[in-house]
């Protein structure tokens, strides 16, 4: 626990600060660009045709609101506490990143840049951004770690597919931490025509506060259709953890309801060991990795540490730092499922709803089916999940040892 005295709802006491951590770490080059997006986002919140725009288009072509629904199987065979599930995996795409690659792209059109980069790992995000920029003609370049490719190639046709550019990364790790950085040497380069589509809750200020905002839809919707439903407020909502952004769109409109338990759930991986997991609450430290001050995972050396995780979207060494703070102050907890709990998740949630979650998803499943039987009937477990298994089928085959002869 931290001896920096948070708040207790920890939200910007500063411009890019939650609590101690955040902040605006990048090269000079890229200060001008951070300060004019920062500009930009705050005209484009008060503005009402922006707004009414990405509204518009969250209904329309993303399919907002998502369903929450209902696991009565899952539900009955777990005992204990009532399941429910935000459907984030009915958006198209198939995830949550399209909330805010919309956002994003909406505002990158607005300040007259053309040519859009982003990162990705799990290839989710990166599918949502060349989806947004095949619908508002704009250039798109996604950069993604050779490994992720290999274990996502099914996204990659899809960005292809889309008009996007895929370029691979062989450095480092060769997963989202490398992508990340390859992107941040782009934008560098080419800061006065390229905006950069961040996917998570990370970076350097406006970022994580813009990312979120772009997900606060989930929360919203949530908290509404959950007391049509019920007549009151879940007992916990349980969000999966990578860099964050499923989980702080999640969380944020109940960090002032201290009765619901915010529950994020990191990749446990393989082991506890330094490079078997991705679990930064677990194992990690206070630093600064790319552009914003978190929990990074580290070596002795305080070099980054290599991560693991079954699902390429939990695989990176760092988390948003308004999660650092959420942790700090205890307003959130977190924990961790490993790749087999994971992969026992998906099998049950496929075999009792028909339901195929994508393995970062799973991670949240996982720790539901954990602790459903600790509840009493009458309480409400809220799942979020954030994306659907289609890209993972590989992946899920292999470790299923599953075979279509």
């Amino acid at each position: 626990m931290s001896s920096v005295i948070l708040p207790s709802a920890p939200s910007e006491s500063r411009p890019g600060r939650f609590g101690i951590y955040g902040g605006r770490y990048v090269p000079e080059t890229l200060m001008a660009a951070l300060l004019e997006l920062e500009h930009e986002y705050e005209l484009a919140k008060a503005d009402a045709v922006f707004q009414k725009e990405l509204d518009d288009l969250l209904r329309d072509f993303a399919g907002r609101p998502t369903p929450l629904y209902f696991a009565k199987r899952l539900t009955e065979e777990l005992g204990g506490a009532k399941i429910y599930l935000k459907r984030e995996d009915l958006l198209h795409t198939g995830a949550h990143k399209i909330n805010n690659a919309l956002g994003q792209g909406l505002l990158a059109k607005r300040m007259g840049k053309k040519r859009i980069i982003a990162e990705t790992g799990a290839g989710q995000h990166g599918v949502a951004t060349a989806t947004v920029c095949a619908l508002l003609g704009l250039e798109c370049v996604v950069y993604m770690g050779d490994v992720d490719m290999e274990r996502q190639e099914l996204n990659v046709l899809r960005m292809r597919l889309l008009g996007a550019e895929v370029r691979g990364v062989s450095s480092g790790s060769k997963t989202l931490k490398d992508a990340i950085s390859e992107a941040m040497r782009d934008w560098v380069t080419n800061v006065r025509t390229t905006h950069y589509l961040l996917g998570s809750a990370l970076g350097a200020h406006p970022y994580p506060t813009m990312v979120r905002d772009f997900h606060r839809c989930i929360s919203r919707e949530m908290k509404q259709q959950i007391l049509e439903k019920e007549g009151r407020l879940p007992d916990a909502v349980i969000a999966c953890v990578g860099g964050g952004s499923n989980a702080i769109g999640a969380f944020y409109e109940f960090l002032q309801d201290r009765d619901v338990r915010l529950i994020g759930v990191e990749a446990g991986g393989t082991g506890t060991e330094l490079g078997q997991h991705a679990a930064r609450f677990q194992g990690g430290v206070p630093g600064v990795l790319q552009g914003t001050l978190s929990y990074i995972l580290q070596d002795e050396d305080g070099q980054i540490a290599q991560t693991h995780s079954v699902s390429a979207g939990l695989d990176y060494a760092s988390v948003g730092p308004e999660h650092a703070a959420l942790h700090d102050s205890g307003r959130a907890e977190y924990v961790s499922q490993d790749d087999a709990a994971t992969m026992d998740a998906v099998v049950k949630l496929a075999r009792t709803e028909g339901i195929l979650p994508a393995l970062e998803s799973a991670h949240a499943v996982a720790e539901c089916i954990r602790i459903a039987g600790s509840f009493k009937p009458h309480d409400i477990l809220i799942v979020n999940l954030s994306g659907r298994g289609d890209k993972d089928m590989g992946i899920i085959a292999r470790e299923l040892k599953l075979t279509g002869k």
